[in-house]
Formats: C-alpha cells, structure tokens, sequence
C-alpha cells in the first residue's frame, strides 16, 4: 500500500461518495432545467430516481469488490458503515453491521451495471460526464480494494471486470455513430420502468438500526429536496454571509408553516430577492439553491430555475417587448425567475421606453401570478441600487437583498483544485504557495470587474498550456507528468517581477482556519496540503488552502 493510512482512505471514501452523489442530482438537475423534453417523469420523480441510482450504484460497486472472497476485514467494514450512513442516513454496527454487509452483497448481485449507468448514456447532453462518473466508480472500487493495505490477485481481477462493464454500457465511438444502446437523444418510458424495477431492491430492504429496531427502507422517504438544496448549499466555496441568510430564510420560511398547521397568523414575507455582487460570485447557483428550497418546502410547485436578462425580456421593435417578456415569464412560472444585469432594464441617462414597459410587465405579473413566481434581480451592487431606487413597484417588492462578497484568495485556491479534481489533475506539494500568491496579488488589485470563478477558471486553463508546453517532447511521458501541476505552470504573466523579489513562497506564511472550531492559525508554506492539528481543539484537518501573511 502507499503511504496513505486507513483513515485517509476512509475519509477519501466519504468523499467519492458525495461526489457520486453531486453527479447524479446535477445531471438530473440539468435535464430538469435545460432538457425537459429529455425525461418522460415530473422533475421530482426523476431527481428522486436520480438518487436511487446513484445509492444503487454504489452499492453495486462495495458488493462487487468485497464479494471477491465472501469475506470482510475491520477496514472493509469501516467503509461499509460509510456507505450505509450516505445510504440509508443510518449508523450500523456490530452484529448488525454483519447482517447488513451480508445483505447488499446479495442484495448488489441483482444491480446491473447498465440500469445504474443508463441515463449517461441515453440523455445525450449528459454523454459528457460519463468518464467523470467513470473516475468515480474506479475511484471507490479501488479505495474498497487498497483499504486492507494491499491488493490481491482476485480484487485486481474484478477491478479489471467493473472496468470492462463500464466500457460495454458506454464505448467511445466516432460522432456519426450511435450508442450500442442509445438509439434516442431522451430517455424512454420503458427504460425509466426498468431502472425502477432493477433499484426496487433499495425500497423493499431492511436494515438493522444501531438500536436493534427494524427500518423499513420501503416506507423510509427518499431525502428532500430541501435537504438536497441546504447540503449543496453547504457545499459551496465561501459565501458564509450568504449562507447564513438563505439558512435564516428557510428557518423563517418554516416557522410560518408551522404556524400555520396550528392555525396560528403568519406575516406575509417577500420571497424575491436582489443579489447584489460582482461577476462569478455564485449569483446564478444560489439561486437555483433557492429555487431547489421553495420547490421542497411546497412553496413552488417545481421550484426550477430560468436565466435571463435584458436581450431575453426587451424586443428590438416598438409593440414586441409585451409579448417577448410575457413568453419568458410564464417558463418562470412555479419557479424561479432570475434577471442577471437587471440594472440594463433600464439605462438612467436615457428614454428607454421598452425596458420601462419590461419592468411594468413584470411588476404586474409578480402580482398576478404571486403564488406561482419568484423573481431574483442581479447585478453589480451599485447599479442595482440605482435601479431598485428607479422605480416605487420594485422598492416595495425587493426588500431582501443579499451581497455576494469576492472570493479571498484561499477561496480561490479551493476553487482552482476543484477544477482540478474533476479534470483529474494533480497539484505538487510546492506549488500551493506560489498560487496563493498570485491569486492574493490579483485580488490585492481587483475592481468591480474582477472574474471571482470565471478568473479561476481562466487560471486554470492557461496552466494547462504551461504545463503542455512544459511536457512537450519529455520521452517517456507518465501519467505523473500530464496529471501535475509545478509551481512553473501556474500561470503568473500578469505578476510583475518586483512582486515576486519583494516576497518569497517558501518563505511567506498563510492563516488557515480549523474545520472544527474554526480556530485561525499561521503555518509556514512547507505545511499547505498537509494534515495539521488545531492548537485549539486538538482537531486533525488538511491544510488545504490559506491567505497569505505578507510582511
């Protein structure tokens, strides 16, 4: 085995579980709001099948590798109550947790890999996560196998068969070709039964609880979307202020529900909302969060998400903007509305008649259709005030209004190996430094234009060049080498030299912040990427990113 310790892999186990879980619920999430057509279901039954996929699927997988030799070490059993707890949301343990194993392992033989797999081969814009999803199948078999501390013949054997299934439910073929299985860019009734009929085993399972009483797992609801929405809320790089809010939100919006069972008033609150911040702050995926919220909550029927903005609202040519706006409005309705550059409705220093009877139109039809429509304007923070001040009907009705702050430069460092993560690349122990560093000189001198994500994301891109460059004519060529990013690949043209004299990486310092207490400490360049323990709380965690402490 390599130096990583059983902890680390279990840990690394809870995350590719999780990440499993994302990719399934954002690609039933994308279908639902960018390919309706697509999915023969109601948006909530599919996402509710969505998930019963992806808990199947890696049931399919932990029954696949332990059921190698029909037996399983402490380590193995460690993983399985990972995997019960993110299936099932229960603690297992001892002699339940034997029964339980017992039961996935027979219960993993009638999963088939095709029915788990099937809507990334059938749903066409989907075709392109199926090696992400790929990455995530081998990622857990193989943390399955390396847990024990070493891999035998019989697991490399049936790693080398997932393998193989997984390359027979989606081959690589020229574009004019067509699946082996999809002859249709939609997924079909009759494949919707059979992927219902092959996780049927999920519903109708008992498990054995920690307290020795029986769980039904066919009356045992599939998780919420609410919950869904606040854990991917959660999961979100930064935006603490904004977290808080939407948290604060959805108590209120509860508190008014629960009122309301014991018949008690409630007072009425605006559900639209101004997002005020700079671009690639997260505006656009807080709002489909919020969406995901009031579609749980019963709020709005479908709680989807429709992007526009000015050209999607405002026609060309006098007597269009009518008929134009009211056509976006009603894709909007049972969800979420969201303007992005709303303060283009209307230009301050000038007529614009067409934007004005934009806004007229749509102040009307939030009173109109009030249960059925939620508006969310965006827009850089000055601007908006200009316009939500322009106008009396927009004072009144947006009066909750959240700013989405820049990212700090540790939050774009977690960014930036998020891309790494799902592009399989891999960053050196010294680079770490050198990158803060130029994000934090970047973000020293950022304006109102400043990219946030976007500007990550085109860091990103332009070190892949670097390192193209870098490995260009190296013979041979590892996997190592295309897979890792040195400190001379992160792209800092923009940097000036004297920056670079005036501090060094290996020499500057970096606050980082305790997962459990969120104690902030200093540490030195040399621990970036390292687990550390908390001075405070006597916490391990992985020092992943920091804000540089320059002298």
């Amino acid at each position: 085995m390599d130096n990583t310790s059983s902890s680390e892999l279990v840990t690394i186990f809870e995350r590719t579980l999780q990440d499993c879980k994302q990719l399934y619920l954002s690609s039933a999430q994308l279908c639902i709001e960018k390919h309706p057509a697509l999915i023969p279901e109601a948006p909530r039954e599919f996402m509710q099948l969505m998930g019963d996929l992806h808990r199947g699927l890696l049931i399919k997988v932990y029954a696949s590798m332990v059921s190698v030799e029909m037996r399983w070490t402490p380590p193995e059993a460690r993983l399985a109550q990972v995997l019960f707890y993110h299936t099932w949301k229960q603690q297992v343990v001892g002699g339940d947790l034997r029964r339980a194993i017992e039961h996935v392992i027979a219960e993993g033989r009638d999963l088939k890999w095709y029915s788990l797999v099937r809507p990334f081969d059938q749903i066409a814009p989907l075709r392109n996560r199926f090696g992400e999803l790929e990455t995530i199948i081998m990622r857990a078999a193989n943390l399955i196998a390396k847990v024990n501390g070493e891999i035998s013949t019989a697991e490399t054997d049936m790693l080398r068969y997932i393998q193989q299934e997984l390359n027979a439910c989606l081959r690589t073929v020229p574009l004019d070709e067509p699946s082996q299985h999809a002859q249709a860019n939609q997924l079909g009734p009759q494949a919707i039964q059979q992927m219902q009929r092959d996780t049927a085993a999920l519903h109708q399972s008992q498990v054995i609880s920690e307290s020795g009483v029986e769980v039904e797992e066919g009356n045992h609801d599939p998780e919420p979307s609410l919950d869904n929405a606040l854990e991917e809320l959660d999961r979100l790089i930064g935006l603490d202020t904004v977290k808080e809010e939407v948290r604060t939100l959805t108590n209120l919006l509860q508190l008014q529900q629960q009122r309301v069972e014991h018949g008690l008033p409630t007072t009425p609150i605006s559900l639209h909302m101004v997002f005020n911040g700079n671009p690639g702050t997260g505006k656009t995926t807080v709002a489909r969060i919020i969406g995901q919220i009031y579609g749980g909550m019963g709020i709005l029927k479908q709680g989807h998400l429709i992007e526009t903005d000015r050209a999607g609202l405002v026609a060309e040519y006098a007597g269009q903007t009518a008929t134009k706006a009211n056509k976006k409005i009603d894709e909007a309705l049972d969800g979420v509305l969201f303007i992005d550059e709303a303060y283009s409705l209307v230009a301050a220093d000038s007529e614009d008649p067409y934007g004005r009877e934009a806004i007229q139109i749509l102040l009307k039809r939030m009173e109109d259709d009030r249960d059925r429509l939620v508006v969310i304007l965006a827009g850089y923070p000055e601007p908006m005030k200009d316009l939500i001040a322009s106008n009396p009907g927009l004072r009144s009705r947006f009066n909750m209004q959240m700013l989405f702050e820049d990212y700090k430069p540790s939050d774009m460092g977690h960014i930036f190996e998020a891309f790494c993560t799902r592009n399989q690349f891999e960053i050196a122990a010294g680079t770490r430094a050198k990158l803060l560093l130029a994000l934090h000189w970047h973000y020293q001198r950022r304006d109102e234009h400043f990219g946030n994500g976007r500007f990550v994301r085109n860091l990103f891109e332009n070190s892949i060049r670097n390192l193209a460059n870098r490995v260009a004519g190296v013979v041979p060529i590892s996997k190592e080498l295309l897979t890792t990013f040195e400190s001379e690949d992160i792209d800092t043209a923009a940097v000036p030299a004297r920056y670079w004299e005036r501090v060094r990486a290996e020499e500057t310092r970096f606050a980082v912040q305790c997962v459990g207490c969120e104690n902030s400490s200093v540490i030195p360049a040399d621990y970036l990427g390292r687990v550390v323990r908390c001075s405070k709380c006597d916490q391990r965690f992985v020092a992943s990113w920091g804000d540089p402490k320059l002298p």
